[in-house]
């Protein structure tokens, strides 16, 4: 008996030790930073990223000074216009390692859900997770060109990745919505919790690769002849009407969730209405302007391109589509600027029908703006301006006014591309227009054995020669 007590006096503490070890783990978790996570809950982040940092900060508003859309009338967008340190290293560099980090986040939800991968049966989000990673990966390689891919997201494991050239990105791009085509099309997993711009409909997020695929193949048109047919191919399958527009619509009316072109008006006013953009739009009465921009003592007021006078606003009109948007959409891709590309591709593919596309892209955008009046001005403004030789410029100037502000990027690259419309910023001439971005200051710090040397006045991209 004496020896059963003694026994159980050495086996008491060692029983409260062990527990105590166990509730001490317990309680040390960190619960809010899970160290694992399923391809559902990575979603919204790459969507909420792609939304707000690839299309919705610094590349969209230097593109639209770029383009004359808007005149850069202070600060950073003031030395844009007036093409000053375009071609420093830090100017993209946040740009540039936020689309790297997007691209990890999809590169972790298709591992996740790949064959080989702990959710091998989740098609469908691994089907977005792959119009995602298009979408971003087209990004970087339209404002850089070669960028590293084959051997970029691997971390330690190599840390110099080699870049690949922007015609083999563009076939991975290819590749990439073709696979999430036939991976949305065997979704049986759930996801509309999750996702914040089709609300898991797998049919909506098939028209938008179909759309997507029909925007880079039309991008192609400097390099390949077939590139016209090829985006008319994938438009068949594409966005039928402003209801299947690829938006994010999940803005807030708070100080850190509202849309970003409405935070960068607000807190910096940094950009106005181009006189590029307003005098055509203008010399076309084109009913727009109403829903387009501010006025200033009750007239419309654009900024010379580039020699604007710097104003942080009061001076110039501004684009009253940010003014009273705050929880405006994103617009990745709309339906009017497929309908444009429609357009373009049946012009030069001699189709009789371009014409009607052409009309149906405006009429699309009028009502995305909630203008009026549309089928006036196509006939009054639009059709006369439509004479042998002139339809090209007619249809990409009209496509140019369509995407003011917000889809700004693609007229970017638009163009990049055709040199349509013409531009008037007097540093094109002395200083030269900006063809591409600087690689990034972080890229030629750690990897300078592989980043290019490029100058963004006189270097073109791949597709933009």
């Amino acid at each position: 008996m004496k020896t059963l007590k003694i026994f159980l006096i050495m086996l008491v503490p060692f029983i409260l030790f062990s527990c105590s070890e166990k509730t001490m783990d317990e309680i040390n978790k960190e619960r809010n930073n899970a160290l694992t996570m399923d391809a559902n809950n990575m979603l919204p982040e790459a969507e909420l990223k792609t939304a707000f940092e690839t299309i919705g900060i610094d590349i969209a508003w230097y593109a639209t000074v770029y383009v004359e859309q808007s005149a850069g009338t202070w600060a950073q967008s003031a030395t844009a216009d007036k093409r000053v340190g375009q071609n420093d290293a830090s100017l993209f560099n946040n740009n540039w390692n936020g689309l790297y980090i997007v691209l990890n986040v999809c590169k972790e939800i298709l591992d996740k859900t790949a064959p080989e991968g702990s959710e091998p049966d989740n098609f469908g989000v691994r089907g977005v997770a792959q119009v995602l990673t298009a979408y971003n990966l087209a990004m970087l390689t339209d404002m850089w060109g070669n960028v590293p891919w084959s051997e970029a997201l691997k971390g330690a494991e190599n840390m110099q990745p080699k870049y690949d050239s922007q015609q083999d990105i563009y076939a991975e791009i290819f590749a990439l919505l073709d696979d999430a085509v036939v991976n949305l099309g065997k979704s049986t997993v759930s996801f509309s919790r999750v996702d914040y711009i089709y609300g898991g409909d797998t049919d909506a997020w098939i028209k938008a690769a179909h759309s997507l695929k029909a925007r880079y193949a039309m991008r192609l048109s400097n390099v390949d002849t077939d590139a016209s047919s090829k985006a008319l191919a994938s438009i068949a399958d594409g966005f039928a009407s402003n209801d299947d527009n690829f938006l994010f619509n999940a803005y807030e009316s708070t100080a850190t969730g509202e849309n970003p072109w409405y935070q960068f008006l607000a807190d910096r006013t940094h950009l106005s209405v181009g006189k590029t953009l307003f005098d055509l739009m203008n010399d076309r009465n084109d009913p727009r302007m109403a829903v387009y921009f501010t006025q200033i003592d009750g007239a419309y007021a654009p900024a010379p391109n580039g020699t604007a006078t710097e104003s942080q606003g009061g001076l110039y009109s501004t684009s009253l589509i940010t003014e009273n948007g705050a929880t405006a959409a994103a617009p990745l891709m709309t339906y009017h600027e497929l309908k444009f590309i429609e357009a373009e591709a049946k012009f030069r593919t001699g189709s009789s029908s371009w014409q009607t596309s052409l009309q149906e892209a405006i009429e699309a955008n009028f009502l995305f703006h909630g203008a009026e009046g549309a089928a006036d001005y196509f006939t009054n403004e639009v059709a006369p301006k439509l004479t042998t030789g002139n339809e090209l410029n007619e249809i990409l100037t009209q496509k140019y006014i369509a995407l003011y502000e917000h889809e700004a990027i693609e007229v970017y690259n638009d163009y990049r591309r055709t040199e349509i419309p013409t531009m008037h910023n007097p540093n094109n001439v002395t200083k030269g227009f900006v063809n591409r971005f600087p690689y990034a200051l972080s890229e030629v710090s750690s990897n300078p054995s592989n980043v290019p040397s490029v100058d963004v006045f006189v270097d073109k991209v791949w597709w933009a020669k």
